[in-house]
């Protein structure tokens, strides 16, 4: 048995696949934190459908999609980020308009142009197994750059998530802040598409975070551990996808939902 585990690192592919997928996740965990506190955690699926409609249209223009999508999903966030805080009920329909519209746009676009339904696909669904060593070289980068953004301000976050009226009477940049979790989300998003694909990407934020809440509420203790169980879902994801050739988007959401359900039966037995 531990021969068998032991053989997944013996293939290049796997090796690259559990490095990326490891820091996505712990990264998606680590902001669908303070996304969930805030109610906002819709953003994620919204950013994942405008992030393949870029995606989609820098391809059918033979540019290169990361240069399109980065700077589309960043504006996106931000957008979508303030319209949450601030529309309150209705933020929930503007995010799954324009969700819905990116999407459209994405298919439209797909089926416009010949050639790209391979591609399309690799990011509804994800591409984890097949990355390049470019795509692995800029998931590494963004990844650790969110983390380290994160690690920051990590103290000023928390004010914002918790008490935003707070942090603006203690002087602190509330709209920096804002702005900084919209970019952290949406390069999580936009590496977290060769892993997940736009279809299941946001289940990486909302997962983690709601199964550390069922444990703790403390903000610290439920960051760590919803980093935790992103990670853990990872690797029982990829592991069963190795063996039991499924998809690895689709066993890494089941993994998250068992987690989850572990996490919610804990909870009641507390109680």
């Amino acid at each position: 048995m531990l021969s068998d585990l032991l053989s997944l690192f013996s293939y290049d592919f796997m090796v690259n696949a559990f490095i990326v997928g490891t820091l996505v996740a712990v990264c998606a965990a680590c902001v669908g934190v303070p996304l969930v506190l805030k109610r906002c955690a819709m953003i994620g699926d919204g950013l994942s459908h405008v992030a393949f409609g870029a995606l989609a249209i820098a391809m059918a223009l033979h540019t290169a999609p990361l240069a399109l999508a980065v700077p589309v999903v960043m504006l996106s966030a931000f957008v979508l980020l303030n319209v949450a805080d601030r529309a309150g009920g209705s933020g929930d329909a503007a995010i799954a308009m324009v969700a819905s519209s990116a999407l459209a746009t994405g298919i439209t676009a797909v089926s416009l142009t010949e050639g790209l339904n391979t591609d399309a696909q690799n990011y509804l669904f994800g591409t984890i197994l097949a990355m390049d060593p470019m795509q692995f070289k800029i998931a590494c980068g963004v990844g650790v750059a969110v983390l380290i953004a994160y690690a920051l301000f990590y103290r000023t976050l928390f004010a914002v998530t918790f008490d935003q009226t707070f942090a603006q009477t203690a002087g602190l940049p509330v709209k920096r802040l804002r702005s900084l979790l919209a970019m952290m989300t949406a390069g999580v998003i936009v590496i977290g598409m060769h892993l997940m694909g736009a279809l299941l990407i946001s289940s990486l934020l909302v997962f983690p975070a709601m199964s550390a809440m069922r444990l703790s509420d403390r903000f610290g203790q439920t960051v760590q551990l919803a980093a935790l169980f992103g990670a853990v879902a990872l690797w029982m994801g990829l592991t069963a996808s190795f063996f039991l050739d499924i998809p690895a988007g689709a066993a890494i959401v089941l993994a998250n939902t068992l987690i989850f359900l572990g996490c919610l039966v804990v909870s009641l037995l507390k109680r």
